[in-house]
């Protein structure tokens, strides 16, 4: 194929690296975001000595919020909650949870069971929750693992 326009067009063709940004646009180059930060700078992280980045594993933050989010919704489609009142919804379930955990176990504990069956928590529960409550806990209870057992 004779040198025509595609040819001389190959050749005006710059890499992309080496572009200038347009106006408001940034360019994400390798040389960019390969490079470290430049140590003591105002607002840069600082990396370990040595460049190296460490090992460690960045810890899991388990929280209910999902889920009480979603109950919310159920419950009141139109209303949301706050970050602050979502923290002291999450620590209210965790205690919650700590307390039956515990109670069960201590039952489970008593009738020489290592186990803790839906019978323990269904006791822990009348044990730890005050009247109606109470009540409602063990038939929505039930009625979870009468769901769960009918699906397997």
């Amino acid at each position: 194929m004779p040198r025509g326009k595609k040819a001389a067009e190959k050749e005006n063709v710059k890499p992309v690296e080496e572009t200038e940004p347009e106006s408001g646009s940034e360019s994400f180059s390798a040389e960019k975001v390969a490079s470290p930060p430049v140590r003591g700078s105002k607002g840069s992280k600082m990396l370990p000595t040595g460049g190296k980045k460490s090992n460690k594993k960045k810890r899991r933050n388990e929280s209910f919020g999902s889920y009480l989010y979603k109950v919310l919704k159920q419950v009141h489609p139109d209303i949301g909650i706050s970050s602050k009142s979502m923290t002291i919804m999450n620590s209210f379930v965790n205690d919650i949870f700590e307390r039956l955990a515990t109670e069960s176990a201590r039952l489970a504990q008593y009738n020489q069971k290592s186990t803790i069956s839906s019978r323990e928590i269904q006791t822990a529960v009348r044990l730890l929750l005050p009247g109606e409550l109470s009540k409602h806990a063990v038939s929505e209870g039930t009625k979870a693992v009468a769901k769960y057992t009918s699906q397997q």
